[in-house]
């Protein structure tokens, strides 16, 4: 069994990249756009604690912003253990992290995220 603290250092750049973007689209009104960063962040993320907690985070957090009652509840477990799962190496690879998937499904991986994760994750 792996475990995993910490993010390597070039993931995180993508990692950032993408909260960064859901931030810009917070605050320019794109709903939709910020939601798919936070769903490519968290893919990206989810191998590691401190950044699959965050993307939980976030995702409770434009829950309540947007004042949906499923994801806000959907988020409480998945932010209570999905780091917990990261840091054993007990994640379903690819889920998007929203509360409108299973927790446990694995989901197909993006070309793009696919390729980064391949080179710079350490999965």
């Amino acid at each position: 069994m792996k475990l995993h603290f910490k993010i390597p250092e070039k993931l995180k750049i993508y990692f950032d990249y993408e909260i960064n973007l859901y931030h810009e689209a917070i605050k320019s009104g794109e709903i939709q756009a910020a939601w798919r960063h936070l769903e490519r962040a968290h893919i990206l993320g989810q191998a590691y604690p401190l950044e699959h907690s965050y993307a939980h985070w976030l995702m409770l957090k434009f829950g309540i912003r947007i004042k949906s009652y499923n994801e806000v509840i959907g988020q409480i477990p998945r932010l209570l253990v999905g780091g917990v799962k990261s840091f054993v190496g007990k994640i379903p690879v690819g889920n998007t992290g929203g509360a409108n998937v299973p927790p446990l499904k694995p989901m197909e991986i993006p070309k793009d995220l696919k390729e980064i994760l391949s080179l710079y994750g350490d999965n």
